[in-house]
């Protein structure tokens, strides 16, 4: 998949786009298959790498939301159950069944989630993935031998999903090009151009590696930025008022040892009212989240202190082995768009507005969708692209997500180690480690990768900077950060042997990413040597 191919088809300025998407996170790569699946000539532009952003910074949950069920948002927990159902039928080598269990410490607190629990388990109906029940002391130490003992009188267990967010991302893009899509990163929207009669005809792009400007023409244009919407709907109409403010949440990855086995633990209610997960991930255990309302969107958010002790301190009472500081191995934020606030409401409380997604027609015709979450992506697309078709006058063609198979699906994978997130494709990339056995050693005593994920990354994933792979196609970066600026210089070397780089490349993207990686961890770390000798 060159980038250099969908850049041609983007130059092509006699070409008129049926459909022009902006962003390139779940929203934005869902509607692109949506759309290309259903026939429709689709354009996909991403300003910087696909879920660069909100999308690869999620709690690596698929879920019907149990929380929204306690705020009696019973749609939206029955809309995310089905689409929960679909994900992990559609791409089973991402999506998989993951058993939480609540540790009950109140006489009450067993009967009360229990039916609660039941009631997600009859929502879900024929896709739930198990069924909840009420378990014993002994049984709930058995499944999580670090969970807090004292005053433990049992739990529930009950059944959700889990998956790798940025890796079924770039499924989707995948999919969304095998369906004729065109979809390229790094490609920055600079403006809409409109028609004589005010509607949006079109967008002004500015590709940032190749330092060129085009110009899309077409039929629709759908804004799929999610934390950006609003820079996108006032390039239409400069005197809107903004659609979303941002909240964040921030996660701390931590040895699996901190759990002791393979299932999560929910904490139904926190000191300030919000849920908290440790979820088993790729070996090791995400501990999150937080919901704070902060001012400004920002490409790469960073967790404030108050954020990280929260977490630590929440996770310390509910667990035996207490994590400190010292333990953390990542540390990522993540920005959610919210809806913003009307005039003289409180913006405060952010876990009470809800996570439903939105879409906004604007006088021009732009189509803006905001809001959702991963869950519900596939859905928020078939919305989205039906909108689309009725507001733009496009030709009325049927949706066929509900059974589109993801790019790499294979059921029934190995999640031993890493290599399960390429579903059918690994049998390729063994086969490169056969051609080319220097491609088949160990990156990192610590990480399952190889070179050859890292050609691969660059052959058939539209990576483009060590960042793109370590923290979006390998996930390193959000496992274990010093691991990830170890590994750096061999990653670099890799991709500018792959792509004609020179070493000044090379040693200006091991800069930049050993700045960047500084930022998800809370201890800083520079390797001795930085230039990919010993």
């Amino acid at each position: 998949m060159e980038r250099n191919n969908h850049i041609k088809q983007i130059a092509d300025q006699s070409k008129t786009w049926d459909i022009v998407i902006i962003g390139g996170g779940a929203t934005g790569l869902g509607a692109a298959v949506d759309a290309a699946s259903r026939g429709f000539s689709v354009a996909l532009l991403e300003q910087a790498d696909f879920t660069k952003a909100t999308s690869s910074r999620s709690t690596k949950l698929v879920h019907g939301g149990v929380r929204y069920l306690a705020q009696g948002d019973v749609g939206l927990v029955i809309e995310a159950l089905r689409e929960r159902g679909f994900m992990r039928k559609n791409a089973p080598h991402l999506v998989k069944d993951q058993r939480f269990i609540i540790g009950n410490y109140k006489w009450w607190e067993k009967p009360f989630y229990t039916i609660g629990l039941t009631v997600y388990d009859v929502l879900a109906g024929k896709r739930a993935f198990g069924r909840s029940l009420p378990m014993s002391k002994k049984s709930v130490i058995k499944e999580i031998p670090q969970i807090a003992t004292n005053g433990l009188r049992g739990g529930v267990v009950y059944h959700d999903g889990q998956f790798d967010d940025s890796r079924m991302a770039i499924n989707l893009l995948q999919t969304a090009v095998e369906q004729g899509a065109t979809i390229a990163n790094y490609i920055k929207v600079s403006g809409l151009i409109k028609n004589e009669n005010g509607k949006v005809s079109g967008v002004k792009v500015h590709d940032e590696l190749g330092n060129k400007d085009y110009t899309l023409k077409a039929k629709a244009v759908i804004n799929a930025t999610g934390i950006f919407v609003d820079q996108i709907m006032k390039m239409d109409a400069p005197e809107k008022d903004d659609i979303v403010r941002p909240s964040q949440g921030v996660h701390l990855v931590v040895d699996k040892s901190f759990l002791g086995g393979d299932t999560a633990i929910m904490v139904p209610k926190t000191s300030d009212g919000r849920v908290m997960f440790g979820v088993p991930w790729h070996d090791k255990v995400v501990l999150g989240t937080t919901d704070t309302p902060l001012k400004e969107f920002v490409l790469e958010p960073q967790a404030l202190e108050q954020e990280i002790e929260f977490i630590l301190k929440t996770a310390g009472q509910y667990l035996a082995k207490k994590p400190k500081r010292e333990d953390v191995l990542s540390v990522f934020a993540g920005l959610r768009p919210l809806a913003a606030p009307k005039k003289g409401a409180d913006g405060t409380k952010t876990k009470e507005i809800s996570r439903s997604h939105k879409i906004v027609i604007s006088d021009s015709g732009l189509v803006t969708i905001t809001g959702g979450k991963w869950t519900t992506y596939r859905d928020m697309a078939e919305d989205v692209v039906n909108k689309t078709i009725t507001t733009c006058n496009l030709p009325r063609k049927e949706c066929k997500t509900r059974e589109l198979r993801i790019h790499g699906y294979k059921e029934n994978v190995d999640r031993s180690n890493f290599n399960y997130v390429y579903g059918s494709d690994y049998e390729k990339i063994k086969q490169l480690q056969n051609q080319r056995p220097e491609l088949a050693e160990k990156l990192h005593p610590r990480f399952d990768y190889t070179g050859a994920e890292i050609v691969w990354a660059v052959k058939e994933e539209m990576a483009i900077t060590v960042e793109d792979v370590l923290s979006r196609r390998l996930r390193a970066t959000f496992l274990d950060a010093r691991a990830a600026i170890d590994i750096a210089p061999k990653v670099a070397a890799i991709m500018a042997k792959e792509t004609g780089k020179d070493s000044e490349w090379e040693k200006q993207q091991i800069e930049t990413f050993t700045d960047l990686a500084q930022h998800y961890l809370l201890v800083p770390y520079r390797p001795k040597a930085t230039n990919g000798k010993d």
